[in-house]
Formats: structure tokens, sequence, C-alpha cells
């Protein structure tokens, strides 16, 4: 497969990496979007907005997917009245009540204002933010949420609104009356058409092998991180942790064991299966069609057979912590035991300030999304485990647009992320080469020297997965991001292919649309009283000119009497 343009190289990869970090920032106030999508299972239809007087701006319509039309005045949420009003908030200030306080008022539409860069924030800010998506996301309402960029004109915007909104507050009506009368405001104005739904939307997924050396019957092992992320705004969806930091220790795994496997004498025996997989936060919708065509509509496949375990890479990039998560305790004598055990005995051994433990979570059928993307393998009765550094599945950052490489308390840390691959890759390969029966210390570090992790390679592949929202909705089968996605693993494995999805007509579970261009003008206006005491004035003026036309006889005498007694005096 021939590189894209620009890539020839791990170091051409780093500076492409950068090279896509620069495109996707907003240049200019008007803005193009792409694809957007209702999910029929999840929540209802975020939409992308733009505006040619602010920042870029992500808008959800919950609850529907029609049209946002807006044409209203801005507020902020100090003021009394919200309905009809489009309400601006900035992160800073942001809370869940005030949230609801505009949507119990009718608002005409939120705008949340995000700061520039997220470093910026108190990490309890970014922590109660993630708490409320889930909420934000749950709760049905036909008010657009639109998020934007913080720049010096929309904050100009936002701070002559909110003293307008903090004025009506005064103790004399008079003095509010006057100030409602002299104020400026900003008439906030958007137009849209009807979304449609896109039949035809696939979700890609990239796959590639590793074959083992010796027969044809060898066990295999499916190493698996899905690439895409999530959150209340698909355009702001960078997933830096969930789950960029597993696929980045998927594709770093993928080049140790492609150097293990090019020498005879470390050629192991086992077949390894790489799939980064796509719609993992629509359900894993695309493991589960993998499955389904390995398993159900081919005779040939690597999965039908001898599957030794699967191991799913999931938030690998922070904390001191790591979690290995099943849906069935691993037997004694088992492979996937004994990969528990490597586990154990690396942390224990070489990483001591790090805290390992299972938990063991059933997998419950009744609910709508699976908790971990392993439980879709032991659907299918093969043995798989996740590791995280997370203990549940229902944590904040796996589903929220904090989650992004600068977030103070959400930030991936190069050295953890780099670490917590040496641990996987450790283990992985004492069980490859059963090194433990060997008599191979437990402290002996198998990757050293020039077999050693490349923390700088796996940090430009971080900013390449964070230049860009991976939403799977965004993520078209045929852009850069999966093409280069492809080209990386085909540097290191054999038969890299593509799988795709598509929703089914007759029972859906997921709906894409088509995306609409669209565009927020804020416009500078005198509020309505303003309109209404002009048109007093103009109603007085004109009902005095026509008294005066009336009665013009009596006017003209009580001139000239007037006149004349001024000439006497």
């Amino acid at each position: 497969m021939a590189a894209p343009p620009g890539i020839s190289s791990p170091e051409a990869f780093r500076l492409a990496s950068f090279s896509s970090l620069l495109n996707c920032i907003p240049q200019a106030l008007n803005l193009d979007s792409s694809a957007h999508i209702g999910y029929a299972f999840l929540y209802p239809a975020p939409r992308r907005l733009d505006s040619d007087r602010s920042p870029s701006l992500e808008a959800l319509t919950a609850g529907s997917t029609r049209s946002a039309v807006l044409n209203t005045e801005a507020r902020t949420v100090e003021a009394d009245v919200l309905s009809r009003r489009c309400v601006m908030m900035r992160l800073m200030d942001f809370s869940y009540e005030q949230y609801q306080k505009a949507l119990r008022q009718s608002a005409g539409a939120v705008v949340i204002i995000l700061p520039q860069s997220m470093s910026s924030v108190p990490q309890d800010v970014i922590r109660q933010f993630m708490e409320t998506e889930p909420e934000m996301l749950a709760m049905e309402t036909i008010v657009p949420v639109y998020f934007a960029e913080e720049d010096e004109e929309l904050l100009s915007i936002y701070e002559q609104t909110q003293a307008a909104s903090a004025s009506q507050g005064s103790a004399s009506a008079a003095e509010v009356l006057l100030h409602t009368a002299t104020a400026n405001g900003f008439q906030m104005v958007t137009s849209g058409a009807q979304s449609k739904a896109i039949s035809d939307w696939q979700i890609t997924s990239v796959e590639g092998r590793l074959a083992g050396l010796g027969g044809d019957d060898l066990p295999t092992i499916v190493i698996v991180a899905h690439y895409d992320s999530f959150g209340v705004a698909p355009w702001l969806s960078h997933g830096a942790d969930s789950n960029g930091s597993g696929v980045a220790v998927l594709l770093e795994l993928a080049r140790l064991f492609s150097r293990l496997y090019t020498y005879k004498r470390t050629h192991a025996g086992y077949n390894l299966l790489f799939f980064a997989s796509g719609g993992g936060k629509f359900n894993y919708q695309g493991t589960k069609r993998w499955l389904e065509d390995n398993l159900d509509h081919t005779d040939s496949s690597l999965l039908q057979d001898n599957v030794a375990f699967v191991l799913c890479l999931d938030t690998l990039g922070r904390g001191n912590s790591l979690v290995l998560h099943v849906s069935k305790p691993p037997k004694e004598g088992t492979l996937q035991h004994a990969f528990l055990k490597e586990l154990e005995l690396v942390v224990a051994s070489q990483f001591p300030e790090v805290r390992f433990s299972m938990v063991h979570k059933k997998i419950n059928l009744a609910e709508d999304l699976l908790a971990w993307e392993h439980e879709r393998f032991a659907i299918r009765r093969l043995p798989a485990f996740t590791v995280s550094h997370l203990e549940s599945h229902r944590d904040g950052p796996r589903n929220s647009i904090m989650d992004v490489r600068s977030a103070a308390g959400a930030r991936v840390d190069s050295k953890v992320l780099t670490r917590n691959t040496r641990i996987v890759v450790e283990a992985l390969t004492r069980v490859i080469y059963n090194l433990t029966e060997k008599g191979v210390p437990a402290d002996l570090q198998v990757f050293t020297e020039q077999m050693q992790i490349q923390q700088e390679q796996m940090e430009s592949v971080m900013e390449w997965l964070t230049s860009q929202p991976r939403a799977a909705q965004l993520v078209d089968k045929d852009g850069p991001f999966i093409s280069t996605l492809e080209y990386y693993m085909s540097r290191y494995l054999k038969d890299v292919k593509q799988h795709h999805v598509k929703a089914d007509k007759r029972d859906p579970e997921f709906v894409f649309y088509d995306q609409l261009k669209q565009v927020m003008n804020a416009y500078r206006v005198k509020p309505a009283i303003f309109d209404l005491l002009l048109a007093l004035c103009i109603a007085a003026y004109l009902g005095v000119a026509y008294i005066a036309v009336q009665h013009f006889g009596l006017l003209y005498k009580l001139v000239q009497r007037l006149s004349l007694k001024s000439k006497q005096q």
C-alpha cells in the first residue's frame, strides 16, 4: 500500500500529525461542517452549526432531528426571564442547575462557551461537566445546545450580554427601564433545513495479522481497540484517553511483535490478530459485524478454530492503577489465567507503584449497551477481557468532550501510557514465549535497548489521533483518518484490510443524518422596549400634529392673541 502524502517514515508521520493538528483548527468564523447523526437507541440527533460572527459552534438538537432555526435575543443565565432567549454561559461558570433553569423556562437555545485551551480549566470544573454530560444526553428536549470556542469577539458579546442581564436586578424600576431602553443587545439568528437520514453511511474497521511459526492449527491471540470517540457534541469529541490511548498501545504492540516475528529464533507459535474497530461507542457495532462475518459467513477464519484469548485495550493513558475486566473469571490452566498471572507478576516485580486488580462483571443482556468491548466476544463464547485504568465502564472520561490531551485532570500522560504499554507487552510476551516456565526472572525486562518502547513515536501517534474528532458519524471510510490508520498498520502487519458496517434498513441500531451547512449571525440590536418607547414618542408626535391640524383656527387665534399681547407690552 502506498504511503499517504507526507508520510514515509516515523519522523514524517510525526510531522504529518502536527500538520493534521493545524488543519483542524478553525480558521474563520464561517466554517463548513460534515456528516452528523441521530442515534436511534442512544440519544437524539447532534447537529453541527457554524457562525460568521463568532467561533465555530457545535449544536445538539436533543429530542429530534429537525432543523434548529433560531432568531432570538441573547441573555446570560443571570437574567430573570429566559423564555425564548438564547442563553449564553461559560464553561467556567457552568452548572447543571443553571442548564436546567434555561430548559425549564423554555429558552430558545443554549450556547456553552468553551475556553480555547482546556489546560486553563480547573480540574473540578472539568469533573463537574463530565458528570453532567450523561444527564444532558439522556434528557429529551427540543432546545438546541451550541458549543462555541471562546475568542475576543465572542467574549465581548458575552460580557455585554451579561451586563445587560445583570442590570435587571437593579433596585429601581425606573433604572431598569432606562437601562433597558438605552442598552445594546444581540440578536442570534440561524437558519436551516430538515435533516435526512443517510442509508449508505458505513462504519469502518481495520484488521491485520502476524502469522505464527508452525502448523496450520496454531492458537490465535486477538488484540482489539476501538478508535472512535464520543461526547455531547461529536465535532468536539477527540477521545484522547478513550480511546486514543488504546489505539496507540495497539499500534505499538503491532510494531514490537512485528520485529520479533521477523526473525526465526523469535518467531512464536501464535497467530496475532490486530483489530482497530469502529463504532465502539455505538455498542461496538464494528466488532459485532466483524464477528458475524468471521464466525457465521466464512469457513476460513482465525476466529473459528483456536482462539487463545482476546485482549481489548481501553483507556490506558492515566492513573496509577490497572484493571483487568472479565465477564467470567479465567480458569486455572488456561492461557487466559496465565496472562492474568503474568500481569500480576510484571506489575509486582517491575512496577510496584501500580495497583493491579481484576473486576468480574457478568454481561447484562437486558441493558441496551454493553459495558466493555470484550463482552462482544464473550457473547460468542470467545475468552476475552479488557485492560483499562478505569474501575467502571460508567466513568465520565469514556464519553466526554473533556477527554482531550490538554485538559487538566483528564490529561493523557505519555509516561503513564508508555508504562502501561510496557506492562501489557511484557506480560503478553511472557505468555507467548512461556518465559516463566523457562525460568526467566520476573524482574527481567524483555523490551530494552533496540527493542524498547518508543515513547516519542507514541506521543506522535497520540498527536495525530487527538488532532481530529473521531466520532463514528464523522469518520469517512475514504477519509484521511482511515487511510492513515490502514497505512500505519500495513507497515507492521500482513493482510491488512477494511471491514464495513451498514445499519440494517428494516431495524436499524443506529441512524445517520446528512450534514447541513448553517450560519449563526450575532446582530447588535436595541431591545424591544426601545422600539416600544420610540413608537410611543412617534405616536405622541403624530397625535400632537393631528390635533394641531384639526384645530388650526383656534391655534392660529391663540398665536395671534399671544403675539399682540407681547407687542403691547
